[in-house]
């Protein structure tokens, strides 16, 4: 691929139409939301259609959930029921990854977020996203972590079991088959 950044127009034809089934399905996660006013939005933002790209091919399923008032933009998270398949088996950052002296895995969540544009969902994020559905019933995604828990080798991550949101805690440098993260992009 000659720009890495950017889709051809098939492929944005595919996520424009792909993005659209999805919003139309899922009418409870934007009530009062037009997808012409999204449509809009996104044709106007090509290195966010990329970054909506990358959530879609990792298994994402994103989808709007928000619509910021002041600023006029769109909010999508990851949706997909379980965690996303294309970014699982991930340490938290790359500082985790460093320190793992063996068995290390592929990338971590927190790079893997950057290079897709887009960022780990808070907890409070994460608990916004299971008031519109379940999620994570069978997986857990890493959340953004607070720099003091960082500072001494933790982690945060998150799950829905018993009908309940979780926030749990690991080492940095941990990382499951079951585990990927969540991403939000504002567009």
């Amino acid at each position: 691929m000659a720009n890495t950044k950017g889709l051809s127009p098939e492929q944005q034809e595919e996520l424009l139409s792909t993005l659209k089934t999805r919003f139309e399905k899922n009418m409870q996660r934007h009530v009062g939301i037009a997808w012409t006013d999204v449509l809009a939005r996104l044709e106007a933002n090509p290195a966010k259609l990329w970054s909506l790209h990358e959530m879609e091919r990792t298994g994402g399923e994103p989808d709007v959930v928000g619509h910021d008032q002041q600023t006029g933009e769109y909010i999508f998270y990851d949706c997909a029921a379980e965690s996303p398949k294309g970014r699982r088996s991930v340490c938290y950052d790359r500082e985790g990854l460093e320190s793992r002296k063996e068995h290390r895995p592929e990338n971590n969540a927190v790079d893997m977020a950057s290079e897709m544009g887009i960022e780990l969902l808070t907890e409070a994020q994460y608990r916004e996203l299971q008031k519109l559905g379940k999620f994570d019933l069978k997986t857990s995604s890493w959340i953004q972590t607070p720099a003091e828990i960082r500072k001494l080798g933790g982690a945060l991550f998150c799950d829905r079991r018993y009908d309940h949101v979780f926030v749990y805690h690991n080492g940095a440098q941990s990382y499951y088959a079951a585990r990927a993260f969540r991403g939000s992009l504002r567009v």
